[in-house]
């Protein structure tokens, strides 16, 4: 069996294993060893992607084809480049997080283990996908169990966040089916076959305005996921609502699926009508950008708080790729990771908060440094790491978005880069404000005297994801490089 197929084929192991435990016990021990062979896996997928790709110049390696609707020349098409390799660690990495961090999860823990490993298994089938059915129906796989995990585990008006996050993704679904079929029956544009071969429908010249109807519409369709202003509004419903490792496999990954949906089809296979609509789109990530650090501001619940300034850092991706160069480019992977680490800290170490003192609301917290000074410690690192510190990923990730959002140096690219600049002092303010509210200063109850300290299960949890926040920061340009080389192929289509 293929070394990517395997990342479909355990979580699916895993889940039949689960469903055969008998107590919480049996259920914690098969989640968590089916997760670390995940994140062996991928330790092991980044070394030999990088010995495969000494060798092999192909835009894709390991790539694999089976056909499995031959009528309709649809084909399970598997195959990486570094960005896809850089999103599998990422994966791999909240999701085993997100294991020890619902440790003691003792409502149905077998159910909901199962609807967060089924949820990963599609995230990872959607990013080593070549075709574009098969990426949809991965797609689809891991935005399904969403509606489960925050329905039935969630907490607040959990039926009503469900709800309106599944609606508002089936809605982005339908659009991004109209895209993706345009794109299907204009792909034989240069005489061949109908395909779904993103590959092979790179190689075609759709014309442009089969590519003006349906960029917008792929554009919109990943883009709701990735939080595109003013379809955002569903995520800090779910977030609030989520369980802590739903919430960070929501923001930590799925939300990624946005992004590099947009990267790898939309702008790829799209490219003029990327270019024609570019204006349009940047308008709406520059209102997201701004919008989501000022909503972040007005909040008073630490789950909104994260969930907008959430929308604001996914802004900056979508900002990113459409500067359509390389160091923007390179900026909006790299922060794609940075951010999916970072967010899933948060809410991570905003559940244990949570759990202990049995409020989110910044009014009601005050000096938790002094009886969690673990928990404490992490909340304020991560704080300095998503305000854009350097030595952090998030310093690296923004001063690439930025440089190469200067390059271009007409008044429209200037202004809105000065816009998205300028949320960087937005989100100091909300960031120190809150950590100075419910960290510092003498202790605001003291009930909290008495508070548990972190276990060790959450410490390793924090512990995954912190270790790349500082690594990629202080030691960014291998990544870089390994990013850069892959990006090549996709800016030659936009030049």
């Amino acid at each position: 069996m293929d070394i990517l197929t395997l990342f479909v084929i355990v979580p699916i192991i895993t889940v039949i294993v689960l469903s055969f435990t008998k107590d919480l016990k049996q259920t914690r021990v098969v989640a968590l060893i089916g997760m670390l062979v995940q994140f062996g896996m991928s330790v092991n997928l980044i070394f030999a992607y990088l010995k495969e790709r000494s060798v092999n110049k192909d835009i894709m390696v390991f790539v694999k084809d089976y056909t499995w609707f031959e009528s309709f020349n649809i084909h399970y098409i598997i195959g990486v480049d570094a960005v896809s390799v850089v999103m599998i660690a990422l994966t791999s990495v909240v999701v085993l997080a997100g294991v020890f961090i619902s440790w003691m999860v003792d409502d149905l823990p077998k159910e909901f283990f199962i609807s967060l490993i089924v949820l990963s298994a599609g995230v990872f089938g959607f990013f080593i996908s070549i075709d574009l059915f098969t990426m949809f129906v991965f797609f689809e796989i891991a935005v399904i169990p969403m509606y489960l995990l925050i329905g039935i585990w969630g907490s607040g008006p959990r039926e009503f966040s469900a709800m309106k996050l599944t609606l508002m993704l089936m809605g982005a679904s339908a659009v991004l089916s109209v895209g993706i079929l345009g794109i299907y029956f204009n792909s034989n544009a240069d005489g061949g076959n109908l395909t779904f071969n993103i590959l092979e429908i790179a190689k075609v010249n759709i014309p442009e305005a089969a590519q003006n109807l349906f960029f917008p519409l792929t554009f919109i369709g990943f883009g709701v996921l990735g939080a595109l202003f003013p379809f955002h509004t569903w995520s800090p419903s779910g977030h609030a609502s989520a369980p802590t490792a739903v919430s960070m496999l929501h923001a930590g990954v799925l939300m990624k699926l946005g992004g590099y949906g947009i990267f790898r089809v939309a702008m790829y296979l799209l490219p003029v009508g990327a270019i024609n609509w570019s204006d349009f789109f940047i308008v709406l990530s520059v209102i997201g950008v701004v919008y989501g650090a000022f909503g972040a501001i007005m909040q008073k619940d630490l789950k909104y708080i994260n969930a907008y300034a959430s929308v604001s850092h996914l802004g900056l991706v979508l900002f990113a790729l459409l500067m359509m160069n390389k160091t923007a480019w390179n900026g909006a992977i790299i922060q794609s990771l940075s951010h999916g680490l970072l967010t899933a800290l948060f809410f991570a170490l905003i559940g244990m908060v949570y759990g202990r003192t049995h409020t989110r609301d910044i009014a009601k917290l005050g000096g938790l440094m002094k009886v969690l000074p673990f928990i404490g410690a992490v909340y304020v690192i991560t704080g300095l790491a998503y305000l854009g510190l350097p030595g952090f990923s998030g310093f690296v990730a923004e001063m690439n978005i930025f440089v190469g959002a200067f390059q271009h140096d007409d008044t429209f690219h200037r202004v809105s880069t000065v816009l998205v600049v300028s949320s960087i002092v937005i989100t100091a303010v909300y960031i120190l404000r809150m950590i100075g509210k419910i960290m510092m200063g003498p202790l605001s109850n003291q009930d909290y005297n008495d508070l548990p300290k972190a276990t060790w299960y959450e410490k390793t949890g924090l512990v995954l994801l912190m270790v790349p926040v500082v690594l990629i920061g202080i030691m960014p340009f291998g990544l870089g490089e390994m990013i850069k080389e892959s990006l090549e192929p996709f800016l030659e289509r936009l030049l």
